[in-house]
């Protein structure tokens, strides 16, 4: 299992220099191959592979243009290649969109894919040796790679992606079920079969809205190219910057706090790229954070052997009884209460979708079965969110399906 942890880093002035050389180099190289591998395509029509790739780089570093290539450590530009490659893969396999070049500004990242080591109290880098680091934690196994990047705001962190040599826990869909209904107002509602608890929309954006527009309305009456305006510049990326780590810090603590109390978590697939298509309510839906939340769930289930259930998004969660399942015509969104004509139960609109959630999730696992799942092959996809069940195959033995 790999397992990867975020430190932040404090270089020196030369180390900083040099970091920066290199990571030029690899958004380079990274710009260059990119236009290769169109241009060659328009021509005849075929890609470049990664191996093709790499045999342009020694004919690059003896040209007399391009020689400075040499300075950066090799092994960082083959490692460019390869995430480049990546990305095409992820782009023919429909899980992301098309590659794109990489601009000076902005965010900076460079990888070293080996020879690095961490020491006390910082991390030995290929060329540039020990830089300080602030390491909170780490992870018993075979350091693989270190990935360094700079921040907006001037910042330097190191990912460190640790081989922990331990197998990912079997599936275990014993235990309590819960379901999970997003939303805006509130920011998700959840029904265990117990109990029905309603999480608050945070709003971070809503919070820091005055001062990133006062902020970035003086950044607009800067001249161009000035000190004053890379000034400016860094104070909007650091406000970005403590709305970004807020949400991170919200949906992390929450996504734990589920996961840790429950074994099978069933949640909507929403359509969150053509929901922002709706002006009114694209801010808020990009703010809250749906797909991340989802992810977080989906990575810490899997490291407990637990199970993601993603039911279909036209399943009518709201306008279906989770007493009688007496099904309404229609169910506009300003309506938050209603009273189901077969049966007479009162409904709130959130807490009625949360219980039909979990119930439909519970339906799919009781349908499609783990044991059914296993013997069919893969079912959760290497890479995207395809799946509506997500784990690899298990042992052929009857399912307990969970109910409580």
């Amino acid at each position: 299992m790999y397992r990867s942890v975020k430190v932040r880093i404090y270089p020196t002035s030369e180390q900083s220099q040099k970091l920066s050389q290199v990571m030029g180099s690899a958004r380079w190289w990274w710009n260059y191959a990119l236009n290769l591998c169109n241009q060659t395509y328009k021509e005849t029509g075929k890609g470049l592979t990664q191996i093709a790739l790499n045999k342009v780089l020694p004919k690059l570093k003896k040209e007399e243009e391009t020689a400075w290539l040499k300075d950066c450590y090799s092994q960082v530009l083959q490692s460019t290649t390869l995430n480049l490659t990546k990305a095409f893969k992820n782009f023919f396999d429909k899980r992301a969109k098309y590659p794109r070049f990489k601009s000076y500004h902005g965010k900076q990242s460079c990888q070293y894919p080996q020879n690095c080591q961490v020491v006390e109290k910082g991390i030995k880098i290929p060329q540039v040796g020990v830089i300080k680091a602030s390491i909170h934690r780490l992870f018993d196994g075979q350091l693989k790679t270190v990935t360094i990047t700079k921040t907006p705001t001037g910042k330097y962190y190191a990912s460190l992606l640790f081989d922990t040599e331990q197998e990912i826990p079997g599936l275990v869909v014993t235990g309590k079920t819960i379901g999970i209904d997003l939303g805006l107002t509130d920011f998700c509602i959840t029904h265990d079969g117990q109990k029905t608890s309603k999480f608050a929309n945070p709003r971070h954006i809503k919070k820091h809205e005055k001062n990133l527009a006062r902020k970035q309305t003086k950044l607009a009456r800067k001249k161009k190219g000035s000190k004053s305006r890379e000034k400016a510049r860094k104070l909007v990326a650091r406000v970005h910057e403590r709305i970004s780590n807020a949400r991170q810090d919200f949906l992390h603590k929450l996504s734990r706090k589920i996961v840790n109390d429950n074994q099978v978590v069933v949640v909507e697939n929403l359509n969150v790229k053509g929901m922002v298509r709706n002006h009114n309510l694209a801010k808020a839906i990009s703010d809250v954070g749906w797909g991340i939340f989802v992810n977080f769930l989906d990575y810490k289930l899997q490291q407990k052997g637990g199970f993601l259930v993603e039911i279909d998004r036209w399943f009518p969660s709201s306008k279906t009884c989770s007493n009688c399942l007496h099904q309404m015509s229609e169910m506009p969104l300003d309506v938050r209460q209603w009273t189901c004509p077969s049966c007479g139960t009162h409904h709130d609109r959130d807490e009625n979708a949360a219980k039909n959630i979990r119930a439909e999730g519970i339906r799919q696992l009781s349908v499609l079965g783990t044991r059914t799942a296993a013997e069919g092959g893969e079912v959760r996809p290497k890479g995207g969110r395809k799946s509506v069940l997500r784990h690899s195959p298990v042992s052929s033995e009857p399912p307990t399906i969970p109910i409580g």
